[in-house]
């Protein structure tokens, strides 16, 4: 059972006050018992979709313009920020003690001291994720047991995603296998870059059945994709194909997730969701350091 969020319309109760907020922005929760299932490829959505780059370009630059909250409001947004982040070691010279800090630190994100001071020491403030190679899938299992924190692996030949689709395929079923609940996919780029939609569906398709219940994170690289449409038309195809969350970047790339590329994919799961009903993630990844940037990123739209 997951929860989603979606806006909906609520109709005041008879003699009630007017709402706070206006009722086309009033969040409901609401349960979903479903992931995204995918469904089948729509190659005239897909081949139709068009990004007009100016107006992309030109509402992602005021974002950072908008008021920011402040006080306590800034620090509730923080902490929320930290909820979402995979914390992730992905070096070569990873070692079993780099992986169990990184484990410690996704218990413990933020000093007891500052919890204090504001005021959320009852709230279990932990991350999202600990992402590491399959080879320490095991090891960080173990060290977050009973945690609640779910391990992610990187799969498929991470992070270029060249290696041939059978081994890709068997990676990610060793790593369910080893204990991973989250499985971060690469697509293999060139298909975008050629247009080849259909075979990326199938690879995707592929992909999404080794994970089994395992969440599945689409990593479309977009520094590689050349055009916003193809982070568009990228997008739709790996939600087509049942991702649950679509992803920017493996942060090894020359350009990771931008605001502009936000703008793009955000609005692509804005509209798969209000034609299928199902709730797709959004992962920006790569070149998100300070706190006013994930911020900004939460609220991308």
């Amino acid at each position: 059972m997951e929860t989603k969020r979606r806006y909906e319309h609520l109709a005041p109760a008879a003699g009630a006050a007017p709402a706070a907020v206006s009722p086309e922005r009033a969040l409901r929760v609401f349960t979903q018992p479903e992931r995204n299932p995918g469904i089948p490829l729509d190659l005239d959505l897909v081949r139709a979709l068009r990004i007009n780059r100016s107006a992309v370009e030109r509402r992602a630059a005021t974002i950072p313009t908008r008021r920011t909250v402040k006080k306590e409001w800034q620090a509730a947004w923080l902490l929320r920020a930290i909820t979402c982040i995979d914390l992730t070691t992905l070096q070569g010279d990873d070692t079993p003690s780099n992986v169990l800090r990184l484990c410690a630190k996704a218990k413990s994100p933020v000093r007891p001291d500052l919890l204090g001071a504001l005021g959320a020491t009852g709230l279990d403030v932990k991350v999202g994720a600990v992402c590491v190679y399959h080879a320490f899938v095991p090891l960080a299992v173990a060290a977050l047991e009973g945690s609640g924190i779910p391990v992610a692996a990187v799969s498929t030949g991470f992070p270029a995603g060249l290696n041939p689709l059978p081994q890709r395929i068997e990676e990610i079923k060793a790593s369910v296998a080893a204990g991973a609940q989250e499985i971060d996919v690469v697509i293999t780029r060139a298909l975008a870059l050629a247009g080849a939609w259909e075979a990326l569906y199938d690879e995707v398709r592929g992909f999404r059945e080794a994970c089994g219940g395992a969440h599945m994170k689409v990593i479309l690289g977009t520094g590689d994709l050349a055009t916003l449409v193809n982070v568009a038309r990228a997008s739709q195809v790996a939600m087509m194909a049942g991702a649950d969350f679509i992803k920017t970047s493996t942060g090894k790339e020359a350009v990771n997730a931008t605001l502009p590329v936000g703008v793009v994919m955000t609005r692509q799961i804005r509209d798969y969701h209000e034609r299928t009903g199902y709730a797709v993630g959004f992962k920006p990844a790569g070149g998100i350091r300070k706190a006013p940037i994930s911020s900004v990123s939460s609220s991308t739209s």
